[in-house]
Order: C-alpha cells, then sequence, then structure tokens
C-alpha cells in the first residue's frame, strides 16, 4: 500500500544555453508529489503518516523553496554570488529562516544560508525528481515521484528496497537507536 503526500515549492531558475524563453531567468511553483510504499503498520494502520512524509522530505526540500536553482557553468552563478558578498548576504542573514540541511551530491548542492541550489544539469522537472530521489532514497521507501512545474510534468516509478523499522504506536521511522523520535517508544 501506499501513502502520498504533495509539497510545494517556489523557485527561480533559468535554462542556461537554450533558445526561447526559457533562457531567461523566471519563477515557478512546483508541486512535487512523493508516494511511498509499505506494509500497513498495525498499530496505526497506516504505511507512514503522511506529515511525516513532509516533514522528511521538507528538512531537505525547504532549500528549494523562494531559492534560485543555477546550472553550474552559469554565468549568472559568479555574479549573483559577487552581489551576495557585496550586500553582505552571502554567508546568510538573520532574517533567512527557510534553511534546509546542507546537502551536496553528484547532482546538486545547496548553500542554505543564501537560498541558492547549484546543479550539474538543467533544472528540469526531469531533473528534480532526480534529485529528490537521491535525497530521500535512504529516508523513505519512495515508490513514485511526479513533479509538476507550469504545464511541464514529470513522473518516476521506483522499487522500494529499504527496510525501514517504524514505530508501531506512530508510523514514524526509528532512529538508528531504535526509538522514535516522536512518542519515545524504544524496539
Amino acid at each position: 500500500m501506499k501513502s502520498i503526500t504533495t509539497l510545494e515549492l517556489q523557485y527561480a531558475h533559468r535554462f542556461y544555453g537554450f533558445q526561447g524563453e526559457a533562457q531567461y531567468l523566471h519563477g515557478h511553483t512546483g508541486v512535487l508529489t512523493i508516494e511511498v510504499e509499505d506494509s500497513i503498520n498495525t498499530g496505526v494502520n497506516m504505511v507512514f503518516p503522511c506529515n511525516e512524509i513532509q516533514k522528511t522530505a521538507w528538512n531537505v526540500l525547504k532549500n528549494f523553496d523562494h531559492a534560485l536553482i543555477l546550472r553550474e557553468d552559469d554565468p549568472l552563478l559568479p555574479a549573483i554570488l559577487k552581489v551576495y558578498e557585496q550586500q553582505g548576504i552571502k554567508d546568510g542573514a538573520p532574517l533567512n529562516t527557510m534553511k534546509g540541511e546542507v546537502f551536496k551530491t553528484e547532482l546538486a548542492t545547496a548553500y542554505p544560508e543564501c537560498r541558492l541550489v547549484v546543479t550539474k544539469e538543467t533544472m528540469t522537472v526531469e531533473g528534480m525528481i532526480k534529485i529528490v530521489h537521491e535525497l530521500l532514497k535512504d529516508k523513505l521507501n519512495i515508490s513514485k515521484i511526479t513533479f509538476t512545474s507550469g504545464v511541464n510534468v514529470a513522473t518516476e516509478d521506483y522499487t522500494p528496497v529499504n527496510t525501514i523499522d517504524r514505530c508501531p504506536l506512530c508510523g514514524i521511522r526509528l532512529n538508528s537507536d531504535g526509538v522514535c523520535p516522536k512518542c519515545g517508544y524504544k524496539k
């Protein structure tokens, strides 16, 4: 069975090196749908609480919300960083509360202090799915990710391979010590 949740992301990007309107810096509202598959947890009668899927995903993905996403070879990147440095916001500002977990993968690097994500490939809906799966595959038993941005939609199915110990009282993932971070249950 599956539990399904959605997250909304506001972001700006451009398709560096492309022809047409997408080569200009522009913004989107993206909707990310994550489907998690597992057995029904008898104690709570659900696969995984959707609000916990959102929390797990949001800890990392909030780096994409209200952020600028640029490809690593985009000539705008050094210019943006220079302006941020001149303004004194490159290393963060007191009002920047949208900082997620710092991450660096083969596909993307997050710089939460300045609300910037640098990608290896052009940020398309397909690219977002690849990045999200890479970031969350060890945290959730993802069976499908769909990303919608404007009129663009992509989806990818996955075969979940993880066995995730979950709390029989609230359904969320137990930590490495076998303890539920939400209710304190100990395995």
